[in-house]
């Protein structure tokens, strides 16, 4: 493995700066904050921590709304605030990497400000314009994502915008070489104060078909504009040159955020002899239960299908590289999703690490997932500040979908279940230990018993296998080298493969059972049972030596790793 391919052995930990720990007390998590945990996130023993935009912003989309790439968001602190953090966990070996949104901006940025003055202005192609139809309606018929037309009319140029999000973020014009001169400047100020990396907000979107071509009718009106706006006839071109101007220039890591992007494509980012991106997030596995409205739907996803779409991409991306995750600033939480977050929520939460953190890419948590956080139960829709969750509540109830439906699908699915603030401890008086000033959004009543402060008193609690797995992938070069095998693939409920390097396998077994299951070992791996050693069980009565007795019978959520050494 290459010296400068350090992320390859990282783990990386998601910070979500709103929600994170609020030094001020002003209800809001700010750097500072952010700074005093530093500790905690060492001592769980990640490497990275990929901050959410703390740049100035409107928070139309929770700063997804960038007005100045160069300037920090005041509610969460000051450059030096910034620096100050960056200094202290490059001294505990943490590298901090930050979010690229270079899609879009916010209508408040001043590139915009002078765009919309005319189509004379030096600007003026900072941003994609096109004009109405001859019956002056839309140019075609994207819609965005956050509802409404893909298109917003601006009088003063007699022409519309593209916005792929909300009207308060007008897509950028790539096609433009000052555009891009103008991002890659930027990137090189942040570069040269020390950051280690980006991660790259929708980046498969930044080239458009010039034909601005419509969706059929039967693309869901919220997506519709992936038709000509993902992985686009430049989109390669145009990260080729960003990797060459200033990415190859640092020892840093990148990640691109890929919507509608298959694992075929995705190895086009992701292959090193192309210089591009270091790895990408896909979202095969986030789709698997959608509904008629899309995301915000009750349908549980099949974990037959889950295994299909991992190990597509463990092979597909065998010669780039992949990012793990289950959750994320986007997502709903794992526990609750994907395992079982009531009599099983411990069990299932360790499972799913299991699952994830043996397989071949970096893995990332998403704060609080190492300490089992669940979805959100909140009191009333009101409740919700999420942008996208808010259009799809007034969607439903104008489709005249159940109230009581409304809801469970809601707390199945916003965005707001990953941002309630983390619980440093379990009493409410002192605001979970985030904040003495009312949050931002209200905490979750399960605070109380889901906290950091349990968590690290008790020595089986999930944070400490979470230490545990992390030191694993340190130690043992078959996790991050090894290659992926799938096994029993028509198990109905249990997921399991093998990672293999030279003699060695590592073999995993996941249930995705809430009842005790069999499992047959395969039989080429049979013959190597007196051979293996349990590295890691989720259950903290098991035999360390795979047992003779097969098949293996296992109990609710019980995860195993065997290592084998011939």
């Amino acid at each position: 493995m290459n010296m400068s391919e350090w992320w390859k052995k990282s783990v990386v930990y998601q910070v979500y700066p709103l929600s994170f720990n609020d030094s001020n007390n002003d209800g809001v998590g700010d750097l500072k904050g952010i700074e005093e945990k530093l500790p905690y996130l060492s001592k769980l023993g990640i490497d990275v921590v990929w901050l959410n935009p703390i740049f100035e912003s409107p928070l139309v989309d929770n700063g997804y709304d960038i007005s100045d790439y160069e300037k920090i968001l005041p509610k969460y602190g000051t450059m030096d605030d910034f620096l100050s953090l960056l200094k202290e966990a490059h001294k505990l070996n943490i590298k901090i990497i930050l979010d690229l949104v270079v899609n879009h901006t916010s209508n408040e940025h001043r590139w915009f400000k002078e765009s919309c003055k005319g189509k004379e202005n030096p600007y003026s192609d900072y941003y994609i314009w096109k004009d109405p139809r001859e019956d002056g309606s839309e140019p075609n018929n994207w819609g965005s994502t956050f509802g409404g037309s893909a298109w917003e009319y601006v009088p003063s140029r007699g022409q519309y915008y593209l916005h792929c999000f909300a009207k308060e973020q007008p897509d950028l014009n790539w096609d433009n070489p000052k555009v891009r001169q103008s991002i890659y400047k930027m990137m090189t100020k942040w570069f040269e104060l020390g950051i280690d990396g980006f991660r790259m907000d929708v980046i498969s979107l930044i080239s458009k078909n010039p034909e601005y071509p419509n969706a059929p009718k039967e693309v869901p009106y919220t997506k519709s504009y992936y038709v000509g706006a993902s992985n686009g006839p430049k989109v390669h071109e145009y990260l080729h040159e960003m990797n060459e101007k200033v990415l190859s220039e640092y020892d840093v890591m990148t990640v691109g955020e890929t919507p509608n992007t298959t694992s075929k494509q995705a190895l086009l980012y992701t292959n090193p002899n192309r210089k591009e991106l270091d790895m990408v997030f896909h979202f095969d596995h986030m789709h698997l239960d959608y509904g008629k409205y899309g995301k915000f739907s009750d349908i549980k996803f099949k974990m037959s299908d889950l295994r299909n779409v991992l190990s597509k991409w463990q092979k597909d991306l065998a010669e780039g590289w992949n990012a793990l995750y289950w959750s994320n600033h986007d997502q709903p939480r794992a526990v609750t999703r994907f395992g079982n977050d009531e009599k099983y929520r411990d069990k299932s939460a360790k499972m799913l690490a299991t699952l994830l953190h043996f397989m071949k890419g970096t893995p990332y948590i998403y704060e609080g997932e190492e300490i089992g956080m669940k979805n959100v139960p909140f009191d009333s829709l009101n409740d919700y500040r999420d942008i996208e969750t808010k259009y799809f509540i007034e969607d439903l109830r104008n489709n005249s979908e159940p109230e009581e439906y409304i809801r469970k699908c809601v707390y199945l699915k916003s965005r707001d279940n990953a941002r309630t603030p983390m619980p440093w401890n379990g009493n409410e008086k002192e605001g979970y230990g985030f904040s003495n000033g009312k949050p931002w959004i209200k905490y979750s009543p399960d605070n109380k018993n889901i906290n950091v402060e349990d968590a690290l008193k008790n020595p089986n609690s999930i944070f400490y296998y979470y230490q545990k797995l992390i030191k694993l992938r340190k130690s043992m070069a078959i996790i991050t080298e090894g290659d992926f095998k799938l096994l029993n693939k028509d198990d109905s409920d249990v997921f399991s493969y093998v990672r293999e390097m030279e003699e060695k396998k590592l073999v995993v077994i996941c249930s995705f059972a809430s009842k005790k299951v069999n499992f047959e070992l395969p039989k080429e791996l049979v013959k190597h049972i007196s051979n293996s050693r349990l590295i890691i069980s989720n259950y903290d009565d098991y035999n360390l030596e795979l047992p003779q007795k097969l098949p293996l019978c296992l109990r609710p959520f019980e995860s195993l790793a065997y290592y084998i050494e011939e």
